[in-house]
């Protein structure tokens, strides 16, 4: 009887690929095959010394740094971006994560890592969202890869404004000092993988990096979902 009023309600109100708003085939869930086959994945994950590492060397301290895709204006990982952040489907945000997990999990970029951390947003915005975007992705590639999670140690101590528009220097500015560590021994001696969704000028997970790193003895990677091509 559930499969039939589901059957029902899809004649009228049919799930949409959210990249190319085509309706979905039976199976397919939040992006359709065709879509899911185009998406401009970097491989940044096999590759030391990627365009990615370069653009934070000399910045911050870490191990590695890597994305899943492209982020091109107008392009597909925009679209599932846009779809996760500002029109309440968090669903998407673990199914991306699951397949940044199936992307990265045989690989020496996260065989060392002991905590998923994801860039926290102020209880304020998270409240007013309903849920944190990074934190969706990291329990996506937390279930594919079984590295667990840690949302409650880094926090952000600052309700700092949206930094859409603002140009590189004020998104520096914008984000320093904002991030606050709770408890210094929970990261102590481990290798942290910071998750976000989208890396712009990287203000805001430099920012992160630092705080953590003042405040343990740690380890930090980087990693997000797209990064401008």
């Amino acid at each position: 009887m559930r499969n039939i009023f589901r059957d029902f309600l899809s004649l009228f109100f049919p799930d949409l690929c959210v990249v190319c708003h085509e309706r979905l085939s039976e199976g397919e869930q939040h992006i359709c095959t065709g879509c899911l086959l185009l998406l401009p994945k970097t491989n940044y994950h096999r590759q030391p010394d990627n365009r990615l590492e370069q653009f934070f060397a000399g910045r911050i301290p870490f191990l590695r740094a890597a994305t899943f895709a492209y982020f091109v204006k107008g392009g597909s990982i925009q679209s599932i971006i846009h779809e996760l952040k500002y029109r309440q489907n968090p669903q998407i945000g673990n199914f991306i994560g699951e397949l940044c997990g199936e992307n990265i999990k045989d690989s020496d970029f996260i065989s060392s890592v002991d905590l998923l951390v994801p860039v926290p947003l102020h209880p304020k915005r998270q409240k007013e969202r309903g849920y944190n975007q990074s934190l969706e992705i990291c329990k996506g590639i937390s279930a594919i890869t079984g590295i667990p999670i840690d949302s409650e140690t880094l926090i952000r101590k600052i309700n700092n404004p949206s930094q859409t528009k603002n140009a590189r220097f004020d998104r520096w500015k914008n984000v320093e000092d904002i991030f606050q560590i709770t408890d210094d021994e929970i990261f102590k001696d481990k290798h942290i993988l910071l998750v976000d969704d989208v890396i712009t000028t990287g203000s805001t997970l430099e920012s992160c990096t630092k705080e953590i790193l003042k405040c343990t003895d740690s380890k930090v990677s980087i990693y997000a979902v797209g990064t401008a091509g």
